[in-house]
């Protein structure tokens, strides 16, 4: 099958590429820059870039068109214009789904968990929170109603913290943060929960989810159900070697910055389904051990 990948360079994305390759798929991957198009191209010679972003709706629609199958990965993670990035997410999605209308080729769009009801255990007959502080909820909902429109629309929901070798994520911005503030913070009494998956997990999944998934469901990407903020700022506090302390809930945005919206949601997550529908078992570290044995400040 041939593949389109937006995001194909990233830190989920290039373990994609090598999984892809590894089932026999012919890949074209968004690439944004030369350097970028090299990463892609480096991983197979099935591989070929794309050279645009997500702002070139022609490139997009081109590569959809040209393709057996879409899985789009990208976004531009720039918090301190996340409407904007949003909006262009929601525009890129769009283009390429209305590309592919009428063919019945498979789409997979990429959210994350905390479009969901915070404070009980979602699984995936959950739908999107319509009072959800996250902006990609709408376009989830939008990329899903293409079902009935003749694209085999799949979403896969990823936990806010996605682990492994080059995670430039949530954990390291913590750190960062711990480093910065001289104390590892968490909210409350701590025991908010972060579901969590490894990048290489999570690459499996949607290799599962492009070639048996169905039309219209979502899948969760999820290792680890809920692991307590308290714990991940406890070994955050013995890496950076700084104390450990509870921050109040309206101090949260003060210490945390952008941060905060994250680690105040309580979002556990059962991937029970997903497993049971796809034969996916995840096999990799979970977070607390990957984060002590391979996570350093920067």
């Amino acid at each position: 099958m041939k593949v389109f990948v937006t995001g194909a360079s990233g830190f989920i994305g290039s373990a994609f590429l090598s999984e892809l390759v590894s089932s026999g798929h012919e890949v074209v991957g968004l690439a944004r820059s030369e350097e970028s198009a090299s990463k892609i191209e480096s991983v197979s010679p099935s591989v070929k870039a794309l050279r645009g972003d997500l702002k070139d709706l022609d490139i997009l629609k081109r590569g959809a068109s040209e393709s057996e199958a879409v899985v789009h990965l990208g976004f531009i993670h720039d918090f301190t214009n996340y409407a904007q990035c949003c909006e262009i997410d929601r525009q890129a999605t769009v283009a390429m789904l209305e590309s592919l209308k009428g063919t019945n080729k498979p789409f997979i769009y990429t959210n994350g968990t905390l479009v969901l009801r915070p404070g009980k255990v979602a699984n995936e007959k959950d739908t999107v929170d319509e009072s959800s502080k996250c902006l990609r909820a709408a376009t989830e909902e939008t990329a899903l109603s293409y079902k009935d429109k003749g694209v085999s629309v799949r979403c896969i929901r990823l936990a806010p913290s996605v682990h492994g070798k080059g995670d430039k994520g949530f954990v390291p911005v913590l750190m960062s943060i711990a480093e910065i503030s001289g104390k590892s913070g968490y909210v409350g009494d701590g025991q908010i929960v972060w579901p969590a998956i490894h990048r290489s997990d999570a690459a499996r999944l949607f290799r599962l989810v492009l070639e048996k998934g169905r039309a219209g469901k979502a899948y969760n990407g999820i290792a680890e159900q809920g692991i307590p903020l308290k714990d991940i700022a406890q070994l955050i506090g013995e890496i950076v070697n700084v104390p450990v302390v509870s921050i109040p809930e309206d101090d949260a945005e003060k210490h945390f910055g952008f941060m905060a919206v994250f680690v105040t949601n309580d979002g556990p997550v059962s991937s029970e389904a997903t497993q049971e529908e796809l034969g996916w078992k995840p096999q990799q570290l979970g977070l607390l051990e990957d984060v002590r044995i391979n996570y350093r400040p920067t």
